[in-house]
């Protein structure tokens, strides 16, 4: 017994009932905000869709109800004046079902592409709202199959719902009217089916929910593994993990198979039952008209339109019940759907906040304490004062914090006490966007579009000219290697850039860093993979980007950064010492121990080893 039932017991279960399912995940529940969320918006569209589906309904039971006239007044009593009239009465009926089935065709088909797009652009802004956090926990593969079979499964459950509706439920009940004014006690015996109908299918949905939610996780690892792989490539082949990829994909599309195949199978119980059901309703019914013709002389015109009702019942009444197992797969997708659209961002953008006015640039950290959950936390009443317009590098053995100062400057997490400033405003208050465009990033993953080269320069600040573009371009020592390219700047890179070489992609995340144009320079590792020669490039560059900016510099090759103006040594979550190269040296602590270990050659003292300053090349002092 779970701890609940103990302290709310459950009536005795003769006094049970079966209460509805109104709980938020219920599939009434989930339908009724979908239509509430998403096809109100479209309540025009269905309008026509269901004015056409209502042709196709009345011209389905027109068809039947015809039938007891073309067999007794044509066959029985041979009127030859009916000839002519039913048989042009037949064909209006074909062509209004006909223009039925044509519109309410083209109508779901515009409305179901407006829902697949307006639901993709709705979660991609939503993902974009959210922040780094949900980014860290959340696997991309995870965000392409929701862009995917979410907003399909969108569109099919709302598409369905309106077909099983709008048409065959329709057609369904303009049958069934016939089949009781022909023949009620007929359709007091036909219509027994439908309870056994109901109960069967009932516990078919049940299987298709738990296997459809198994199906989506496994669409996931398809796409996760095809993404590694894509992304890996270089380590997949350069270790010969083929094999092992190789086994990964096909577990996944094999698990995708397996399941694919029980829906399948689930599925297709729906026509057996129906056909069994319907067999013992056409078989009653034929049992009961051919006694009363026999033995009642009773013409057969009645038995003929009820009969083809019947039979032509049997389509709308076997899709209807297989209208809910689908309606329950696609609520799988739109539970993830709306699951997702739930999430709040636990970032205030600040939108009507003030804007940041970072004229000098001073950044100040005053006792900031900040932790990636679950970890521990990196800072406890950490403080730091980062000069304005002056070269600050960060330097430390790698998890002492420095990359999580850069994010929190950029503000990609909120700190959980005390508060970071910039010029005397608190960054948590300002409009986060006015933040950032204050600030230029370049990091040591650089980011390529797949765009042109112009593009992803502008990208830095989308209203840069192209005069500013190609100056940017030129500061950044990047100018030459673009021309050099087939169309110079309208040359599209692929996605990641892999067709130019790592410096070349750094100089192009200079270039955009320089268009932008920001008060505040953060540089993460910007050189750490970059060969002797593209990092001398680099460096020049870096020097005309950072030149009168507040620059922060976060490095483990200590020989970029020797000429920085302050120098900051972060362990363990705190500034240990700071103060210029020479200075630290000198005082022979923390830093002056890194510096050895990265110069210091077998046999080399440590006072060889500072003569060494000279010949390596490092951002030059700004100030």
């Amino acid at each position: 017994m779970r701890p609940m039932d103990a302290l709310n017991p459950l009536p005795p279960p003769a006094f049970r009932r079966k209460l509805p399912d109104v709980s938020p995940d219920s599939a009434f529940s989930v339908i009724s905000r979908l239509f509430k969320d998403t096809g109100r918006r479209y309540w025009l569209g269905y309008t026509i869709a269901s004015f056409f589906m209502l042709l196709v309904s009345g011209s389905t039971a027109a068809t039947a109800w015809i039938m007891k006239d073309v067999v007794n007044q044509v066959f029985i009593d041979h009127r030859a004046d009916w000839l002519v009239y039913l048989s042009m009465l037949i064909l209006a009926i074909s062509v209004t079902r006909g223009i039925g089935v044509f519109g309410s065709t083209v109508a779901l088909g515009r409305i179901g592409n407006s829902i697949v797009a307006r639901t993709q652009k709705r979660l991609y802004d939503h993902f974009l709202a959210l922040g780094m956090d949900f980014y860290n926990r959340t696997h991309p593969s995870d965000l392409v199959t929701r862009m995917s079979y979410n907003a399909a499964a969108a569109r099919q459950v709302l598409n369905t719902v309106m077909t099983g509706l709008g048409r065959e439920f329709l057609s369904l009940v303009g049958l069934v009217t016939v089949m009781v004014v022909q023949s009620p006690l007929m359709s007091l015996f036909a219509l027994l089916i439908g309870p056994a109908a109901v109960i069967g299918v009932q516990r078919l949905v049940k299987r298709v929910r738990a296997i459809a939610k198994t199906e989506l996780t496994s669409l996931s690892l398809i796409i996760s593994v095809m993404q590694e792989t894509a992304q890996g490539i270089r380590i997949v082949k350069a270790f010969n993990l083929e094999p092992i990829m190789r086994t990964r994909m096909q577990d996944a599309i094999e698990a995708v198979r397996q399941r694919a195949n029980k829906m399948n199978n689930i599925s297709a119980r729906t026509g057996p039952l129906m056909e069994t059901l319907g067999g013992f309703a056409v078989a009653g019914v034929t049992l009961w008209s051919g006694y009363a013709a026999i033995y009642y002389d009773q013409k057969p015109g009645a038995f003929m339109s009820f009969i083809t009702a019947i039979l032509l019942a049997y389509e709308p009444a076997k899709r209807l019940a297989s209208t809910r197992v689908q309606i329950e797969q696609g609520l799988v997708g739109v539970r993830a759907m709306f699951k997702m659209l739930d999430l709040k961002p636990t970032m205030e953008v600040n939108a009507d906040g003030p804007d940041l006015e970072a004229k000098a640039g001073e950044i100040v950290f005053e006792k900031v304490t900040f932790a990636y959950p679950p970890a521990k936390p990196v800072f406890r009443g950490f403080d730091l004062r980062l000069l304005p317009g002056k070269l600050t590098a960060l330097v430390g053995p790698s998890g002492a914090g420095k990359t999580t100062i850069i994010n929190l400057i950029e503000r990609y997490y909120d700190v959980r006490a005390g508060r970071i400033v910039i010029d005397d405003q608190d960054i948590a208050k300002v409009r986060l966007a006015s933040l950032r465009d204050q600030i230029a990033l370049v990091s040591q993953d650089v980011v390529i579009f797949r765009a042109s080269i112009r593009d992803n320069i502008r990208y830095g600040r989308p209203e840069a000219t192209d005069a500013e573009i190609e100056e940017a371009a030129r500061n950044a020592m990047a100018h030459d290697f673009i021309l050099a390219t087939r169309l110079g700047y309208d040359t599209i890179l692929d996605d990641g850039g892999p067709s130019i070489s790592g410096g070349q992609r750094q100089r192009i995340a200079i270039a955009r860093a320089m268009v932008r144009n920001a008060r505040i320079i953060l540089l993460d590792e910007a050189t750490s993979s970059l060969d002797s020669e593209s990092e001398h490039h680099v460096q020049v560059a870096f020097e005309r980007l950072t030149k009168g900016r507040t620059t922060i510099v976060v490095a483990h090759r200590l020989s970029t950064v020797l000429g920085a103006d302050r120098i900051c040594v972060i362990v363990d979550g705190k500034v240990v010492e700071e103060g210029r190269h020479a200075e630290l040296i000198a005082a022979n602590n923390q830093y002056a121990r890194l510096y050895h270990l990265q110069f210091e050659k077998p046999g080399q003292g440590a006072g060889e080893a500072a003569n060494t300053d000279a010949a390596e090349p490092t951002i030059a002092a700004v100030g």
